[in-house]
C-alpha cells in the first residue's frame, strides 16, 4: 500500500523527448508523452479500441497516435479519431496531472481534484547555480519501504558499502532520530576520523587536503511519501564540523525520490547536489559515477531481502535503535493512507 494523493516523481525530460514514456506508478498504467506547446502530459496507457498500450505508439501534432490502429487520443482522455472509423463516442481514458519542475516529470496519481502543483516540494539546490546535480534510475524489485528503511538507516554503510563511504566509526556512532510533523530526522555526526574513499575523492574536488582527520555527517530526512533528501559532509576536523565554513569542507544533498511501481517494485531516482565548484562538470560527472557504484551496491541486498520477506510472511523482524528513522517514516506513511482510505467515498450495495 501506498498513498495516492500525493506527488511522486514519474520520470525525467529526457525519458520523453522522442517518444512516448510508458510507466507503471502506485500500480496504474500510465503514458507520458509532450502534447501541444510542448506541455507534458499522462494519460492512462491503454487504447480504448483493443487494449493496446499507448507508449507503443507516438506523438503526430501534440496528439498521442495508438502504434496498433492508428487510434488518436487527446490530452483530455478523449478518442479524437481512428482511420476511417467513428471513435468519438469511445469511453475517456483516465488522466493524470503531471508537471515539469526541478529537472522532474512529477505525477500525481490519486484523486485528481486534489491535485495541487503548489504541494510539490521546493528543491533550491535544483534553481541555483550556486549548485550542481547528476543523478540516475535504477529500477528495484522491492517494495518502496525496504528502500525508505535503507536510507533512513545508514549503519548499512559499513557492510555493502565498505570499499566507499563505509567505515567503523558508523557502527560506533549511535543515529539520533526525531519527528517534526510529517517529517522524520535521523543524525549522525562522528568526529576526528579519516575520510573513506568516496569523501577523500570530494576532499579532493573540492581543492582540500584529503590525508587529514575530518568530521563527518549524515542527516537524513524522510518527507512524504517516500522522498529522503539526506546532507552529507565532511570538514576538515575542528573548524565547527557541519557547521565549517565552506573553506574547509565538502558537503552536498543525497536526493532520492522513490516511486512505487507495485508492491514489490520501485522506481529509483538517485542523485547527489553540491554546493563546491558547482561549474566543474568532469566533478559532477565523477561523483555521479562514484554514487551510481555505491547506489548499485544496495540492488542485490534489497531485492533478495524482498525476496526473504515474502516466502517468510510469518517471520516478526527485530526492531533496534537504529531502525527508529524507517519505523517512524512508517507510521507516517501508515497514518496517511489510513486518512485517504477514511476519506474515500463510500460503494452502497444495492439489491438486484
Amino acid at each position: 500500500m501506498y498513498p495516492k494523493n500525493t506527488w511522486y516523481v514519474a520520470c525525467t525530460p529526457d525519458e520523453i523527448a522522442s517518444k512516448p514514456l510508458g510507466r507503471q506508478i502506485c500500480g496504474e498504467k500510465m503514458v507520458f508523452y509532450r502534447g501541444l506547446d510542448d506541455q507534458v502530459v499522462a494519460v492512462e496507457d491503454f487504447c480504448p479500441h483493443r487494449g493496446a498500450p499507448l507508449s507503443l505508439g507516438y506523438v503526430e501534432n501534440g496528439q498521442l497516435v495508438c502504434g496498433y490502429h492508428g487510434l488518436t487520443m487527446g490530452a483530455d482522455g478523449k478518442t479524437v479519431s481512428m482511420p476511417g472509423q467513428r471513435v468519438r463516442g469511445f469511453p475517456c481514458n483516465k488522466t493524470f496531472a503531471a508537471v515539469e519542475r526541478y529537472g522532474f516529470i512529477w505525477v500525481w496519481p490519486g484523486d485528481q481534484a486534489k491535485a495541487d502543483a503548489e504541494l510539490i516540494p521546493h528543491l533550491e539546490w535544483a534553481v541555483s547555480d550556486q549548485w550542481a546535480y547528476g543523478g540516475g534510475l535504477f529500477h528495484i524489485g522491492c517494495d518502496y519501504r525496504l528502500m525508505i528503511d535503507n536510507l533512513m538507516d545508514l549503519t548499512h554503510e559499513t557492510y555493502v558499502h565498505a570499499s566507499s563511504i563505509g567505515q567503523k566509526e558508523i557502527d560506533e556512532t549511535a543515529p539520533a532520530t526525531h519527528v517534526e510533523g510529517d517529517e522524520v530526522i535521523t543524525a549522525r555526526h562522528m568526529q576526528n576520523i579519516m575520510a573513506p574513499p568516496f569523501w577523500r575523492m570530494a576532499l579532493r574536488g573540492n581543492n582540500l587536503a584529503d590525508d587529514v582527520p575530518v568530521d563527518r555527517w549524515q542527516i537524513c530526512r524522510f518527507t512524504p511519501p517516500s522522498h529522503v533528501l539526506i546532507e552529507v559532509g565532511v570538514a576538515h576536523a575542528g573548524h565547527g564540523g557541519y557547521h565549517a565554513d565552506p573553506r574547509y569542507k565538502a558537503s552536498s544533498i543525497v536526493v532520492d525520490f522513490i516511486t512505487p511501481e507495485s508492491d514489490t517494485s520501485i522506481w529509483y531516482f538517485w542523485g547527489m547536489a553540491r554546493n563546491f565548484n558547482p561549474h566543474d562538470q568532469a566533478l559532477t560527472d565523477s561523483i555521479r559515477e562514484g554514487q551510481g557504484k555505491i547506489f548499485s551496491e544496495d540492488l542485490e541486498m534489497l531485492e533478495r531481502q524482498q525476496q526473504n520477506l515474502l516466502k517468510y510472511p510469518e517471520r516478526n523482524l527485530l526492531k533496534l535503535n537504529i531502525d527508529a528513522g524507517g519505523v517512524q517514516s512508517r507510521k507516517i506513511i501508515e497514518r496517511l493512507i489510513a486518512q485517504e482510505q477514511a476519506s474515500a467515498p463510500a460503494l452502497i450495495a444495492t439489491a438486484q
